[in-house]
């Protein structure tokens, strides 16, 4: 057989087989006085249990490692690994699939952040006129990071403290009141006098324990950085107070 022909008996390219080849998976036959390869049927067989094992989803080290049984493992206790791999993909993909139908039936549709968790993005929903505020929706923006940033148990607190503030009695009124604030400090220096009372507005509506130890690991401190730079120096100083009040009241 020439290389076509036996592309076209084992259901590959040519272009497949010549890889194989190269990748040592394959013997490649010597060409004969006529120029041409002439294939056996052992390259068909070989081929063929090629094609069978990554067609179970095998990588070419995997198939190499089976057929030159180098690996010290035959080929049931490979595809029982492989098998017990794609049970695990199997389970992520549930659990990515379940997460995708819960914000896509999430009350308010979803955020204009992007994915979140719904637990987050039925906290978004309930303060959408908030978003009004340039500096609510920057602050939206640095939750929805920091929810994909954190770990998974500071990530549950964190949104589980927002959604306790935002239904406290006034929560929802005393956030507006405090971005209205720093909205007004948009143009200002940092030593403009309101930056104080914006500081404390917002330290006011934000429990100590939201945020525990931010800015206080190098990581932390350099997105804090990244997220001031793109404040005016008053804003940036009204947080970074509002941050030192919050610190000092944890102690």
């Amino acid at each position: 057989m020439r290389i076509g022909e036996l592309a076209d008996v084992v259901g590959v390219t040519t272009r497949a087989v010549r890889h194989y080849h190269h990748q040592g998976l394959l013997p490649e036959p010597e060409r004969r006085p006529n120029g041409y390869r002439r294939y056996t049927l052992r390259h068909a067989v070989v081929l063929a249990r090629i094609r069978r094992l990554t067609e179970l989803g095998l990588g070419l080290a995997e198939v190499r490692d089976v057929l030159a049984q180098e690996a010290g493992k035959d080929l049931v206790e490979v595809l029982t690994e492989l098998d017990a791999d794609l049970a695990r993909q199997e389970e992520a993909l549930r659990e990515r699939r379940a997460r995708l139908r819960a914000l896509l039936q999430a009350e308010g549709g979803l955020p204009a952040e992007g994915p979140v968790s719904p637990e987050l993005a039925a906290l978004f929903a309930g303060t959408a006129h908030l978003s009004d505020s340039p500096m609510a929706a920057k602050d939206r923006e640095v939750i929805a990071f920091l929810e994909t940033a954190m770990p998974a148990g500071d990530r549950e607190r964190m949104v589980a403290a927002l959604g306790e503030m935002l239904a406290s009695p006034g929560g929802v009124e005393r956030a507006g009141a405090a971005y209205a604030l720093l909205d007004a400090l948009a143009d200002a220096e940092v030593d403009d006098p309101r930056v104080d009372g914006a500081a404390r507005a917002l330290a006011a509506c934000v429990p100590a324990e939201l945020f525990p130890g931010i800015g206080e690991s190098d990581h932390e401190e350099s997105v804090m950085r990244a997220f001031y730079d793109d404040l005016s120096p008053a804003q940036a100083e009204a947080l970074r107070r509002t941050l030192r009040m919050l610190t000092e009241e944890r102690r």
